[in-house]
């Protein structure tokens, strides 16, 4: 039997980034497809650019007071008519094969979840692009949210992830968190004995965050969620994790290594590591411009990464605070 599909949208304002994923997705090649957009307190209003799709998408519209992505995807799971639920972020444009693929796969991939790749669309900005490509990077993530043989496991993220809804409601659906929220899912998946897939045909164009200053905000609350993550899976847990803060610490160490001893090893490997960085983002990106912001943008993603993941074990681990106390603000509360 076809698979049958329910994409589930949790959106908080981004109303111009809304009407790119809407337009993008009503020119699927298979238009058998159902949207699910869950209003997550809002402060500007989305019908219109909804009403504006009327007659093309089918089109299921809710709106709710703001509890975070995870709990808002749940509630629009629940609405879901479909077997499978499919979640991308509101800041993605998709393929006219994106459903397509996705059904195909299905057929062909024994799984209970599955995930893609992301990618920059050429239409991005130059700093999208750089951001883009960091967060892809095998001087940065290890290239696991873009390549299937970057991993033995793979965990698919909410960006671009599909569950069977079966599945979604036994393992009891997204968590509380509000950062870190999809690999937890992935790994509660896992601890319930469900398969995961990574679908190598089905990438989406994410555009993450449009400056510098947000990005960096994001990548620390991921930083600062991964000891929170380690508590809960301790079966999953990886040195790797630690990387970027480690990554962080040796700048420091290499800086007070040449003021205070007069020599310059550590930082001379740091100037080998961001030369590696710029001709690998020229070659993937073909564009100098980008190659140089994205050496900004990596060592914004490694500091700022290094040092939520550094202030949350030490909130965690020494001073022995329970998560939603050290972080109020990544877990919802009624």
């Amino acid at each position: 039997m076809n698979p049958t599909i329910s994409i589930v949208v949790a959106i908080f304002n981004r109303k111009d980034e809304l009407f790119e994923l809407l337009n993008s997705l009503s020119f699927q090649a298979d238009k058998a497809f159902e949207i699910i957009i869950v209003d997550d307190g809002s402060l500007v209003d989305l019908k219109p650019t909804i009403q504006s799709f009327e007659g093309i998408l089918e089109i299921k519209y809710f709106r709710k007071d703001n509890s975070g992505p995870g709990l808002s995807r749940n509630y629009g799971s629940k609405r879901a008519s479909n077997e499978w639920l499919v979640f991308v972020d509101s800041d993605v444009i998709v393929e006219k094969d994106y459903i397509e693929n996705i059904k195909k796969d299905i057929l062909t991939i024994p799984c209970d979840a599955f995930g893609g790749a992301d990618k920059a669309h050429k239409g991005f900005n130059l700093m999208q692009k750089a951001i883009s490509y960091s967060m892809t990077s095998v001087f940065t993530t290890g290239g696991i949210r873009g390549n299937k043989k970057a991993v033995s496991k793979f965990q698919p993220r909410s960006f671009n992830m599909g569950v069977k809804k079966e599945v979604f409601e036994k393992a009891g659906g997204f968590s509380e968190m509000r950062i870190g929220e999809d690999p937890d899912l992935s790994m509660t998946l896992w601890e319930n004995g469900f398969s995961t897939a990574f679908f190598d045909d089905i990438a989406v164009y994410h555009k993450r965050r449009v400056d510098f200053g947000k990005f960096s905000k994001q990548v620390y609350q991921f930083g600062c969620a991964r000891p929170i993550l380690n508590q809960r899976h301790p079966k999953y847990v990886k040195i790797s994790f630690a990387f970027p803060t480690l990554f962080l610490l040796g700048y420091i160490l290499g800086f007070i290594e040449y003021f205070i001893l007069g020599r310059g090893i550590i930082l001379a490997f740091y100037g080998l590591y961001t030369f590696m960085v710029l001709i690998h983002a020229m070659i993937v990106t073909k564009n100098i411009a980008i190659a140089g912001m994205a050496v900004i943008s990596t060592y914004i993603q490694m500091f700022s990464y290094g040092y939520g993941f550094l202030k949350s074990w030490i909130l965690l681990n020494v001073f022995r605070m329970k998560p939603e106390e050290a972080f109020p603000k990544h877990f919802h509360r009624n």
